[in-house]
């Protein structure tokens, strides 16, 4: 059985239509698993709206719990703990979950033993199917760390999946920026589509992704949104992609439809299907396809 392909679907900064592109493909992919590797904020369930079969939590470290029965109030713990997570509350000393590092001093200097290290699992991981397929997402919770891990979790999970049901592609809705979450779903992706849009930030932060897959040996193809918007922006960042031996694999045209289509819950490919902006994601998934069939020339 061949291995799925697995397409990775980023941007260097928020808001460029990342999340509408991987929806479309999904539309358009027949036999793939999705998965939303944006675990700090997935909206891709709400244009899939999935029904989840499955969810199961995620340790994402541990966090100091006070048992206030044991508690002396000498104060020890707030005075050494260095990230200022204990706060005495109406003579009661409480830890603040969001600030706490889970390093344990506090429970090693308490002299009652009133303080424990408990595995923090307020992150969760979802497995459910769509309209287009099996879909898997996750969520970290609030101030919660090792998105990264959670990233590299939801990918193994959809690779066992995709295998399974000996589907052609893996399409993931990743990450925004450049940070481990990102890292975390290139690392040994087979392909990556950059959407970015024609600004002076969108190029910059283009520039800051294709460095960072380039150290993957990744290839990288790049997609324009609004591309009409700000025409002089939109041939600088082709001229200079081209000297990076970089394909603009389509340009998107600005088009209302596109909001609607979100607010319907839906992809633009199933509520215009014959408006500007299907046609073209249409183009630029068949040209990914020509890629993983003739990888050859994108």
């Amino acid at each position: 059985m061949e291995k799925p392909f697995e397409i990775v679907i980023l941007s260097g900064k928020g808001g460029t239509g990342k999340t509408s592109v991987a929806a479309s493909f999904a539309s358009m992919a027949e036999n793939a698993v999705l998965t939303d590797c944006d675990v700090d904020a997935a909206d891709l369930h709400l244009i899939l709206t999935p029904e989840i079969y499955r969810s199961e939590t995620f340790d994402s470290g541990a966090k100091a719990v006070i048992n206030t029965e044991k508690c002396t109030s000498c104060g020890l713990c707030m005075e050494l703990c260095r990230f200022k997570a204990i706060e005495l509350i109406n003579d009661v000393y409480i830890i603040d979950e969001y600030a706490c590092e889970g390093c344990g001093l506090c429970k090693e200097v308490c002299p009652e033993g009133a303080i424990d290290i408990t595995k923090y699992e307020h992150n969760n991981i979802y497995f459910s199917d769509c309209r287009f397929g099996p879909m898997i997402y996750g969520r970290l919770g609030i101030a919660e760390e090792n998105s990264g891990k959670l990233v590299a979790k939801i990918r193994k999970y959809a690779k066992e999946i995709a295998q399974k049901n000996n589907a052609a592609y893996i399409i993931t809705d990743g990450p925004p920026g450049i940070g481990c979450p990102v890292i975390s779903s290139v690392t040994g992706a087979d392909m990556v589509v950059a959407v970015t849009e024609p600004t002076l930030s969108g190029w910059h932060d283009l520039q800051r992704l294709i460095e960072l897959v380039d150290r993957f040996h990744t290839s990288v193809s790049v997609i324009i949104n609004k591309f009409d918007l700000n025409q002089y922006m939109t041939d600088m960042i082709e001229n200079n992609l081209k000297e990076k031996a970089i394909k603009v694999t389509g340009k998107i045209p600005y088009d209302e439809t596109m909001l609607h289509a979100q607010l319907e819950g839906k992809t633009i490919n199933e509520f215009d299907p014959q408006g500007l902006p299907s046609k073209e994601l249409s183009k630029i998934w068949n040209t990914i396809k020509s890629v993983i069939y003739e990888p050859k020339s994108i």
